[in-house]
């Protein structure tokens, strides 16, 4: 699989698919949470995830094989990744109506707790032929800047391709799915 995307990369080069403007494409939030009883409480900041430097931008990347890295020439992200996940957390937590107020350090809401995360993958690995999101999170309290909790999650699907919009999806799938767990999990803490 490997080699194949190694020729399909090329392919789309030669072939001039990459000269020309990539389709952008946009990143899911998370929408379908279980039933929760009681009312909503605690308010939090999200803040922009940090990330490593292929994934910062609107590239979106493909791993042929371990330790190395490709970037999709059909096809970007319509924002900078850190950005488009930011702005999907937030979102998802408001799906999911478990806090008073979510927001972005902008918005200038006086949470009571903040959400820092790190994105330690983002791409369709094309060795195992999966579309894999790992992100370790950690809701700090914002007075004391004590860390109340910590987590890595990480999800994989299966990756429908490795070019274009099925490789788009299947990061997408694997995004909503790590979102949902970060909800679950911190919107108790907050």
């Amino acid at each position: 699989m490997a080699a194949g995307l190694a020729v399909s990369l090329a392919g789309c080069a030669s072939m001039g698919l990459g000269q020309g403007r990539a389709t952008a494409y946009d990143l899911a939030a998370a929408t379908t949470f279980p039933h929760r009883i009681g009312r909503p409480h605690g308010q939090l900041v999200i803040v922009e995830p940090t990330m490593l430097g292929p994934l910062d931008g609107e590239r979106i990347l493909v791993r042929p094989g371990p330790g190395e890295a490709a970037q999709l020439t059909d096809a970007q992200w319509e924002d900078r990744l850190p950005r488009l996940i930011q702005a999907r957390l937030v979102q998802s937590f408001e799906n999911a109506n478990r806090l008073r107020a979510v927001g972005k350090p902008a918005d200038k809401i006086a949470g009571d707790f903040v959400l820092v995360t790190d994105v330690r993958s983002f791409e369709i690995s094309a060795a195992d032929g999966t579309a894999v999101v790992e992100i370790a999170a950690k809701i700090v309290r914002e007075g004391s800047g004590r860390i109340v909790a910590a987590r890595v999650i990480r999800a994989t699907v299966p990756a429908q391709a490795t070019q274009g919009s099925g490789a788009v999806a299947s990061i997408n799938e694997a995004f909503v799915q790590a979102a949902t767990q970060i909800v679950l999990w911190a919107a108790p803490l907050v």
